[in-house]
């Protein structure tokens, strides 16, 4: 989900749920503790130059139960972002923690509530790397209707 995306669907909404790949909502009294751009320079497998930058929200939980942050306030807390870093209409990655490290998740929404995806890594230079593509082999139709001498073929 886009920058635009995510601020679009705060403006019609009351309350803001974000919901965790195994469906368990993240606790209603959430902050988001860091709005931020993160860009990644780096060399693939095969050796090219890449970079690539993101939206960066970071969701936490703390025992402030009476806390709720309102679709208003996270609209607020992303203009002054806006100003201060100059975004781009980029790419939202949500940081949350997890039981035993911080999980990092792409965003969509369901209609009600925003949804954390799971990201997934992948070879970035496939054809440079030097991992064999796999071979795929044909079945070879055995029928007599095919043989080459029936002359259905």
């Amino acid at each position: 989900m886009k920058l635009s995306e995510i601020k679009n669907h705060l403006n019609h909404l009351k309350t803001i749920g974000f919901q965790l790949p195994n469906g368990d909502l993240v606790p209603a009294h959430f902050h988001v503790t860091e709005v931020g751009k993160i860009t990644k320079d780096f060399i693939d497998c095969g050796g090219k130059v890449r970079s690539e930058t993101v939206i960066n929200f970071q969701l936490w939980k703390e025992r402030d139960y009476n806390h709720r942050l309102h679709p208003e306030k996270l609209l607020k807390i992303i203009e002054i972002s806006e100003k201060m870093f100059h975004f781009d209409d980029l790419e939202i990655e949500v940081e949350y923690q997890g039981k035993e490290t911080i999980g990092k998740y792409n965003l969509d929404f369901d209609g009600t509530n925003f949804l954390l995806t799971s990201k997934v890594t992948a070879c970035l230079a496939l054809d440079a790397c030097g991992i064999p593509k796999p071979i795929i082999k044909v079945a070879q139709a055995v029928s007599s209707c095919c043989d080459p001498k029936s002359g259905c073929c």
